[in-house]
């Protein structure tokens, strides 16, 4: 074994602190930082090494010696093997507390900014059973542990119904309960497995590329629909009516039952056809006084409560009186521009996927908005000057980009426009901060807030306000 992945055994270690992507932090007795996977700050625990860099460890606790107060007992008996709600196990104040000082820390140390009183954290209402969205993977090979492994038993059922074991694309953890989706999720998921093996429907083999029963999804919305879509590998008619029928009359508030053939070697959907069964093609997802069309699709933010209250904060934080043009980039379907609409003179939309600047044309007909016009194309060379001379100057822009945050070129038109405020909502602080430092010659962060759109999981949603500082122009 080379030295750098040279196993060592640290003991009586205190976890100091949470770091990113879900890992906890501590030190280990040569000062080196040792970042670790299943123990929450506060805990005093033996560590096993399994990576060494120059500057820190990977390791995992082996030994608990004290149990950290900040802890809580996790509700959910896949804890610690599905890597979906990594912080569980850790008390929900806690949990906001370590997302706020992600966020600052990341804006100070990585962004260099200097910010302003920063407000607390909004937290979910909804710790639990918070997601409108879930997909789960069918395997005939299911995640066995190690004592099942090790262990004597007869294995059972070798079929699983639930999530990827992160880091290991065919490998399918079966899921039982799942605490992210309100009933009748886990209902429907379940009956579908027991149905499946009961009638010797083929689950999905990834490795081999054999079988006929791929994903699910299903979709709840705060209006009461309900939209589940099956993913078949191959065709087989007789099968295929035998599942659909059975979940739609097991589950009759189902209001749109579909279904997709997708024989390529990945499961994304987005160049298939979609198929509708049964009721509708969509569901509807209401905010204040607007509905959202959505399709299996479409993009929409998976905690819709949580959603209402970032776009609230982002709406306010514009700041409009009625005669502002706005620019919305990364529109996605729209929501955004849509929701701050009736308080500005009129919104531009800017986004790289087609079929949301549809959807989000189609919404703002349904919705009888007239004050919104949206764009398709890559950000980077849409909005550029001949752009700006023919929507106009903006006076306000409203951002909320991918993980990876804005391209250089794009920040950099905005500072060319420099409109008087620049909203900057963000689903990476580390990004933002990166972005933020750009701009800062030319604008100052005015208002900073947290959301918290994923409890139980290290994800954090920031907005930011940036005002052009007085005296400047571009």
């Amino acid at each position: 074994m080379s030295r750098r992945n040279k196993k060592q055994i640290f003991t009586n270690i205190e976890v100091m602190d949470a770091g990113s992507k879900g890992k906890t932090i501590a030190k280990a007795p040569d000062g080196k930082v040792i970042f670790l996977p299943n123990a929450v700050p506060g805990d005093v625990v033996d560590v096993q090494t399994f990576k060494m860099r120059k500057a820190y460890y990977e390791g995992k606790a082996i030994n608990f010696h004290k149990l950290s107060d900040k802890r809580t007992q996790p509700a959910c008996e896949h804890f610690g093997v599905c890597g979906g709600c990594k912080w569980q196990d850790m008390g929900y104040a806690h949990q906001l507390s370590y997302k706020q000082n992600e966020v600052v820390n990341n804006l100070t140390r990585i962004g260099h900014i200097e910010l302003p009183e920063v407000t607390p954290i909004l937290g979910s209402e909804k710790q639990y059973f918070y997601r409108n969205k879930m997909e789960f993977s069918f395997s005939d090979a299911r995640w066995l542990t190690v004592e099942e492994i090790q262990s004597d038993k007869d294995l059972g059922d070798k079929n699983a119904l639930g999530f990827h074991i992160p880091g290991m694309w065919d490998k399918i953890l079966d899921i039982k309960t799942c605490h992210l989706q309100e009933d009748p999720s886990n209902a429907i998921r379940n009956a579908v497995k027991t149905f499946a093996i009961e009638n010797n429907l083929e689950f999905f083999n990834t490795r081999n590329q054999t079988g006929f029963l791929r994903t699910m999804m299903i979709r709840t919305s705060t209006t009461g629909d309900l939209m589940v879509m099956i993913q078949f590998f191959k065709e087989d008619k007789p099968n295929r009516e035998l599942l659909l029928n059975f979940i739609a009359e097991s589950f009759p508030q189902i209001t749109s039952l579909q279904f997709v053939i997708n024989e390529k070697a990945n499961d994304t959907i987005y160049d298939q056809e979609v198929i509708c069964y049964k009721g509708d093609d969509h569901i509807f997802e209401e905010m204040e006084s607007l509905k959202f069309k959505i399709n299996a699709k479409s993009f929409y933010q998976t905690n819709s409560d949580q959603a209402y209250e970032l776009y609230k904060i982002a709406r306010d934080f514009a700041g409009l009186t009625g005669e502002e043009l706005v620019y919305d980039l990364y529109t996605g379907a729209g929501t955004i521009a849509q929701f701050v609409a009736k308080q500005a003179k009129k919104v531009i939309g800017v986004e790289a996927v087609p079929d949301a600047i549809m959807a989000a044309k189609e919404n703002a007909q349904l919705n009888n908005i007239q004050n919104v016009e949206f764009f398709v194309g890559d950000m980077k060379h849409v909005f550029n000057n001949s752009f700006i001379a023919k929507h106009g100057q903006p006076d306000v822009i409203v951002t909320d980009p991918p993980r990876d945050g804005m391209h250089k070129d794009v920040v950099q038109q905005i500072l060319n426009i420099a409109p008087e405020k620049v909203v900057y909502v963000s689903c990476n602080s580390a990004t933002q901060a990166r972005d933020l430092a750009l701009m800062d010659s030319l604008y100052k962060v005015t208002k900073v807030q947290a959301v918290d759109m994923f409890p139980q999981t290290f994800h954090v949603e920031n907005v930011v306000l940036l005002e052009k500082r007085s005296g400047l122009t571009n």
